[in-house]
């Protein structure tokens, strides 16, 4: 299996993309049951050649994404909590992003044509399939860069 984006890179640009200050960042885990502090969470925003740079933990993301879903959308009291997911990869953050953004496969399509990725609708239902599925593709780094940065292209314009 393909290593995943660096999580402190996914962090950084669903940072810069929503304008989050650290504390927003710290709100929002929370708000998936994850009791993180500033000082936790300023070494996980420095960039690697940074001193006191530490690598995000995927359960650190995996709630980060979680939170920013019911920060986006708010909690379904009805449904019961999902179990957070142990390891997070590039398919796992696409999926979360398109669930907190309220994303469809033509609104997916728009944001990768917009940061100038060429992208079918068979490649990216391949995306969201689960992995034992004949049709599973895994989400590449490339694909999410520039997914992130098309989405970001969209929320704070040009």
């Amino acid at each position: 299996m393909l290593p995943a984006m660096l999580n402190n890179d996914t962090l950084r640009s669903i940072r810069y993309m929503l304008d989050l200050g650290d504390v927003h960042v710290v709100e929002i885990m929370k708000l998936a049951d994850f009791p993180a502090t500033r000082e936790q969470v300023e070494p996980w925003l420095r960039k690697e050649d940074e001193p006191g740079f530490a690598e995000m933990p995927d359960a650190a993301m995996a709630h980060f994404l979680d939170g920013l879903i019911v920060h986006r959308r708010g909690r379904d009291e009805s449904q019961p909590p999902r179990p957070v997911e142990t390891r997070v990869n590039n398919n796992v953050v696409l999926k979360k992003l398109r669930v907190a953004f309220e994303l469809k496969e033509d609104d997916i399509l728009a944001i990768m044509a917009e940061a100038g990725f060429r992208v079918s609708r068979g490649e990216i239902n391949a995306l969201f399939r689960q992995p034992k599925h004949s049709n599973f593709r895994l989400c590449g780094d490339q694909f999410l860069r520039n997914f992130l940065k098309g989405l970001t292209q969209r929320l704070r314009g040009a």
